[in-house]
């Protein structure tokens, strides 16, 4: 492993558990987000920081939660499972809010380096809901998903 390579881990690593010791401390906003009539009550993760946190260290996520990833601009944003304890579906969307791709059951990483999980479009928002989300609530690419505040 390079140095350059060694100080971005170590990087990554320090800011996971500075996420990890405020989690408690952090209030995101949420917003109802519905699919074929299926809602969930979704954190809204806008900043760069909470979306670098997105949902690390969670010992569990209810079947009606999520979180919404929104981003500046529409772009391939890839994800992964590093310090992640509970397998989700990854559900990228565009500007119009509909469906590009779908990642059902992402598992948590278990080894170093860990899987990025890049999406065939770009997005400007990703929806991450508990696995099993968009297989019992029949959620396909090209349908579109309603976001109220």
């Amino acid at each position: 492993m390079s140095v350059n390579s060694k100080r971005l881990f170590l990087a990554l690593m320090l800011a996971a558990l500075c996420a990890q010791n405020s989690y408690a401390q952090d209030a995101l906003r949420t917003a109802k987000v519905c699919v074929k009539g299926a809602c969930v009550v979704a954190e809204i993760a806008d900043t760069e920081a909470a979306r670098m946190k997105g949902l690390m260290f969670r010992e569990s996520l209810a079947e009606t939660e999520g979180m919404l990833f929104v981003f500046p601009r529409a772009g391939r944003y890839g994800f992964w499972m590093m310090n992640m304890r509970i397998p989700l579906d990854i559900i990228w969307l565009d500007g119009t809010r509909r469906i590009v791709d779908i990642k059902t059951n992402a598992n948590p990483c278990t080894e170093d380096p860990c899987e990025s999980i890049l999406p065939r479009s770009d997005a400007l928002y990703v929806l991450e809901v508990p696995a099993g989300f968009t297989l019992s609530h029949q959620a396909a690419i090209g349908d579109t998903i309603s976001i109220t505040d």
